[in-house]
């Protein structure tokens, strides 16, 4: 017959083990919730405002677990190379991560796009005139984006950025926006 320490050791050891079901159970709601909210059958929508062309968009690209074709050729469209009409294709992978970046700064207001799609002519152009300009861009691969956001200062842009992990983030101050691309994980700029 046990004593009665080794009884309420036995209660304590029992009332343990449940609360760690219960904590166990409940890490596996959160992981269902949270599986939840990345599911791909969310709608992605998107705006824009194209600085050299005056353009705007406002855009669902990902509806129903899949890319919407004709809202990326719009995307594609917008974000062209101003300088020569040519137009890219943007990877749908850098519109999400500026769906996600949307998301954490939790505004509704149009990206102000200051370069999108890049050709291989402008790219060899503007790198002759700036050593900030990267001769093998991502720009050309339709991977890259320069951005500013209304409402939303600059460098807060991008630390929130950066926090995203989805690749290169650039600060230009002097400039006014922010480089974003899909690349490796990097950054740089004052």
């Amino acid at each position: 017959m046990p004593n009665k320490h080794n009884r309420s050791h036995h209660l304590s050891r029992r009332s343990f083990l449940r609360h760690i079901g219960l904590f166990t159970a409940g890490l596996a709601v959160s992981s269902t919730a949270r599986a939840n909210i990345q599911t791909p059958s969310f709608d992605k929508t998107l705006m824009f405002q194209n600085l050299h062309t005056g353009e705007a968009l406002k855009t669902t690209f990902y509806s129903g677990g899949d890319y919407v074709s004709e809202s990326l050729d719009n995307i594609n469209y917008l974000l062209r190379d101003h300088r020569n009409n040519q137009i890219g294709q943007m990877d749908p992978q850098l519109l999400t991560l500026l769906h996600d970046l949307k998301n954490v700064l939790d505004t509704t207001n149009p990206f102000h796009v200051i370069s999108g799609y890049r050709s291989p002519e402008t790219n060899a152009m503007l790198s002759q005139r700036s050593n900030k300009v990267a001769k093998k861009s991502l720009h050309m691969q339709g991977k890259a984006i320069d951005i500013r956001l209304p409402g939303v200062d600059i460098k807060h842009l991008h630390q929130a950025a950066l926090e995203l992990q989805g690749g290169g983030v650039g600060l230009y101050t002097r400039s006014d926006f922010v480089h974003l691309d899909v690349g490796r994980v990097r950054q740089w700029g004052k």
